[in-house]
């Protein structure tokens, strides 16, 4: 077995974001929380108001033998829509933005690879950043999101009217683009 390795992403809801890499081969834990903000211990309230330069994230804890950096994010650049900026469709504000904070600097020349590698087969220039990284030095604190929003997809989302509508686009895509990414149900 392959030491396990950590990304972190913001796509927009991470409600939305962690359903989609719950279900990514190679992925044995997925967290939402809040990153690159300002605020020590924010909570959700307070960085729903986009106050506290919170982006709303998940950090992801996967087998790199069996998907690669460069592959985990080109199914985030992948699954939801890099070309908006602080938004992802409803949700608008900073909280929402498309941003990769790398733990490394070979997680943030992979990051720039990846983003370089989705304009390039989109014809279209995401304006996803890359934060948090300063010469390898200077990270930025994480913070786990309070429990109810943890594997949020797998219980309350299926009630929630918001996240059927958001939810099962983003599933469907990574299906039909990420085939070989999708953990088998059996």
């Amino acid at each position: 077995m392959s030491n396990l390795e950590t990304v972190i992403v913001a796509g927009g809801c991470f409600w939305c974001t962690e359903a989609v890499f719950r279900d990514v081969v190679g992925v044995s834990e997925v967290e939402s929380g809040y990153i690159g903000g300002s605020k020590p211990n924010p909570t959700y309230k307070e960085v729903c108001t986009g106050s506290t330069g919170h982006a709303e994230a998940i950090r992801v804890t996967y087998d790199p033998g069996t998907i690669s950096l460069g592959e985990m994010y080109d199914v985030f650049l992948g699954t939801h829509d890099p070309t908006q900026l602080n938004r992802q469709g409803g949700d608008v504000g900073t909280q929402y933005r498309s941003a990769i904070f790398p733990l490394s600097d070979e997680q943030g020349e992979e990051a720039k690879a990846a983003i370089g590698r989705w304009n390039a087969e989109n014809g279209k220039m995401a304006v996803t950043t890359i934060e948090g990284l300063d010469g390898g030095t200077q990270l930025m604190e994480w913070y786990p999101a309070e429990g109810y929003h943890q594997e949020y997809w797998d219980g309350e989302g299926q009630r929630n009217p918001y996240c059927q509508a958001v939810i099962p686009p983003k599933l469907m895509k990574l299906r039909k683009s990420f085939q070989k990414y999708v953990k088998s149900d059996g």
